[in-house]
């Protein structure tokens, strides 16, 4: 683990707090084409509704006082599925490749269970996102590909138990 991942504060999402830099680090992902399908500009509404409603938990990542990533675990599923999770995660450029990302994802792992979560699906990883050897090296698993998902890009959908 780097000094960066060491020093950093993983921490509840306080909407007073963490709202405006939450969203303003989201819309720079989403700008970039990082990993999520949304268009850009980011809306608030698209925005809100990831990351704000319905959430089971947000949870946001601060180095020396600035938010530099953040985490949801939300129910992928209704009903007698919703103990299946979907995770998002995100973590400021300036700030990767730290262990920052590594340690969110685990964090979310450590949290699944105590929200009523015994599995986490993401339904959508970009083929080229380079997160996906860490995603694997910590236990997902590959359960589908998704031909030409995004801008041709196929998406990868992974999954793992808590």
């Amino acid at each position: 683990m780097t000094d960066a991942a060491a020093d950093l504060e993983i921490l509840p999402f306080d909407p007073e707090r963490d709202d405006a830099a939450l969203f303003a680090l989201f819309a720079r992902i989403v700008e970039a084409g990082e990993g999520y399908p949304h268009d850009a500009p980011l809306s608030r509404a698209d925005y809100d509704g990831l990351w704000r409603s319905p959430i089971a938990t947000v949870t946001v990542a601060r180095r020396d006082g600035h938010l530099v990533g953040a985490y949801y675990l939300k129910p992928n599923y209704a009903g007698k599925a919703s103990h299946i999770a979907n995770a998002g995660y995100v973590v400021d450029a300036a700030a990767r490749g730290l262990g920052l990302g590594r340690r969110l994802v685990a964090h979310s792992i450590e949290a699944a269970p105590g929200l009523g979560f015994d599995a986490i699906v993401f339904n959508l990883v970009y083929e080229s996102n380079p997160a996906r050897p860490m995603y694997e090296e910590m236990g997902w698993q590959q359960v589908g590909r998704i031909p030409d998902a995004v801008a041709g890009e196929a998406g990868i959908v992974y999954w793992r138990a808590v």
